[in-house]
């Protein structure tokens, strides 16, 4: 059994998902490797997405997996605003909010 075929209860992969945020961020800075944390952050979006197809259907995981891209895009513009990782910890509390809200597993 691997960690995509498990279910997890929504709230929990609400917290995965600002984890993904919050850890891709954490291993790019203290590796000097975009690519690694950008890999960080994908495998956690893939993980996150198919328990949200799973427990909430197509369409609530593509908005689930848009809503977790937008936040890292949107990530980038804000910390020239407020600094990196306010940033991050703000796009991390959206997303898993959003994902609260919407999924229904």
């Amino acid at each position: 059994m691997s960690v995509f075929d498990a279910t997890l209860p929504k709230t929990a992969t609400s917290a995965l998902a600002a984890a993904g945020l919050v850890g891709g961020y954490a291993v790019a800075r203290q590796t000097e490797n975009r690519q690694l944390g950008g890999a960080v952050l994908a495998v956690v979006g893939a993980v996150c997405t198919t328990n949200w197809v799973r427990t909430s259907g197509a369409a609530r995981g593509a908005a689930l997996l848009g809503t977790y891209v937008g936040a890292f895009s949107a990530s980038h513009p804000l910390a020239k605003k407020i600094g990196a990782w306010p940033s991050v910890g703000a796009v991390a509390v959206g997303t898993a909010l959003v994902a609260q809200l919407v999924s229904k597993g």
